[in-house]
């Protein structure tokens, strides 16, 4: 049986006035797969329109990426983008595991370089791997176009044009602003049709960013990406760790500790006013980051979808 192509997450941001979708990461080996598949379907019956998987690092010990979005995708019927990290994979690698995913019809793909794995600060990438992510954005375009690795000896007469909507991660509050926007310049131009950004809590700094590459001339979907904060002992943890800015009338709104009673209705009033925001700014959707909040989170689809 051929598995059923994948809608294209392009084509939703298009139909769509403001998606709202999530994003989870695969469990650590030797987990319970069930409380992934248990999560999987809550942010479906929230109200999901689709959802995301993310890759660990190399190291992290969470496989399972590709067969997660292959059964949300059929098993749930729910679009998926999949994670796809070339830090240390040679073109020839790259090329392989994209026809995996053709094959099981996959078809949205977030390019990304990778992070190297965590707490590792001395760690360099594979030699002969690529160093930036439109690299890998420029291989994907070429594979839609049939243009594929050159094979010594090859006889091939045609080759199949894939079909991959390709999307790639940004950063509007990254401290080298310039550095950045000519990566982000360079994705756009490989052939990059939408974006997510990292953790964001800044409707200024998404809006900023917007009129800023569209002075670059690369306008893409740019999908805001956040996740819920249940105080503001948390929001504190998130900006020490990832170096997100939390603005003062969001912190305000947020109970001060996780074991306030007050913490997950304050957290989702927070959170239906960011999303509130987001869309005076012209964003596409939110796309909410869920780790062990799923309960919180799926509360939060449901707001918005009120």
């Amino acid at each position: 049986m051929t598995p059923v192509p994948d809608r294209k997450i392009t084509d939703i941001l298009r139909e769509s006035p403001f998606t709202l979708s999530a994003e989870i990461v695969p469990p650590r080996n030797g987990s319970d797969r069930q409380v992934i598949l248990n999560q999987i379907a809550a942010l479906k019956a929230a109200g999901a329109q689709f959802l995301a998987v993310t890759k660990g690092a190399g190291g992290s010990l969470r496989g399972g990426s590709l067969p997660i979005a292959q059964l949300i995708k059929e098993g749930f019927q729910t679009p998926c983008i999949a994670h796809f990290t070339s830090r240390d994979l040679l073109p020839e690698e790259v090329e392989n595991q994209l026809i995996d995913h053709h094959y099981l019809g996959i078809r949205n793909i977030l390019a990304l370089r990778g992070d190297p794995p965590q707490g590792t600060s001395t760690w360099e990438p594979r030699a002969g791997s690529y160093p930036y992510a439109y690299q890998l954005v420029e291989q994907i375009k070429a594979l839609n176009a049939g243009r594929y690795l050159d094979r010594a000896g090859s006889k091939t007469q045609t080759r199949e044009t894939l079909d991959f909507s390709i999307g790639v991660a940004c950063y509007p509050e990254h401290a080298q602003r310039e550095e950045h926007l000519n990566h982000f310049r360079f994705k756009v131009k490989a052939g990059a049709e939408y974006a997510i950004t990292q953790m964001l809590f800044c409707a200024d700094a998404y809006a900023r960013f917007n009129e800023e590459i569209a002075r670059a001339g690369c306008s893409i979907p740019i999908l805001p990406g956040a996740r819920l904060l249940r105080s503001r002992e948390q929001a504190a943890k998130m900006t020490a760790r990832f170096g997100v800015q939390v603005p003062l009338d969001y912190l305000n709104k947020l109970a001060p500790t996780d074991a306030d009673p007050m913490a997950p209705s304050a957290s989702l009033d927070a959170a239906r006013g960011l999303a509130e925001k987001f869309k005076s700014a012209g964003a596409p959707g939110l796309h909410l980051f869920v780790l062990s909040d799923t309960e919180l989170s799926c509360a939060a689809l449901k707001n918005a979808n009120r």
